[in-house]
């Protein structure tokens, strides 16, 4: 899977930090929420997907692109699903929710489509200016 890394400079940086990102995702949806102001219904959805977007194009920008990014997509699907199922099976202060389960696959789905734009290799590119 490293071979399968895009020639970045620091690759090992990069690929700390993503799954630095990919662990803050997974345990700020486990632990209590935080008290928070009322907030519009269903406005987490948006949280998901932005995560999930964010976490999924990262990996368009470490990854080349063919079966190891699509293998992480999926990867990020499944995450997201288990993290719905974790919280109502273990969490007594979360509960499961199918439609964050499905912003957060539309996140995947959303991010890994910059592969298919300019955007893909913005990070090579911001590398190779300095």
């Amino acid at each position: 899977m490293i071979a399968a890394l895009k020639p970045l400079r620091r690759p090992w940086l990069w690929l700390g930090l993503w799954w630095i990102a990919v662990l803050a995702v997974v345990v700020v949806c486990l632990m209590p929420p935080p008290p928070l102001p009322p907030l519009p219904d269903n406005s987490d959805k948006i949280e998901h997907l932005l995560a999930y977007f964010l976490l999924a194009a990262g990996a368009v920008q470490l990854w080349r692109s063919g079966r190891v990014l699509l293998g992480i997509g999926l990867g990020l699907v499944a995450m997201g699903i288990g993290i719905e199922w974790a919280q109502g099976a273990w969490t007594d202060t979360r509960m499961a929710d199918p439609m964050d389960a499905l912003a957060n696959s539309l996140g995947v789905v959303a991010g890994m489509a910059t592969a298919l734009t300019p955007l893909r290799d913005w990070l090579l590119r911001a590398q190779a200016r300095r």
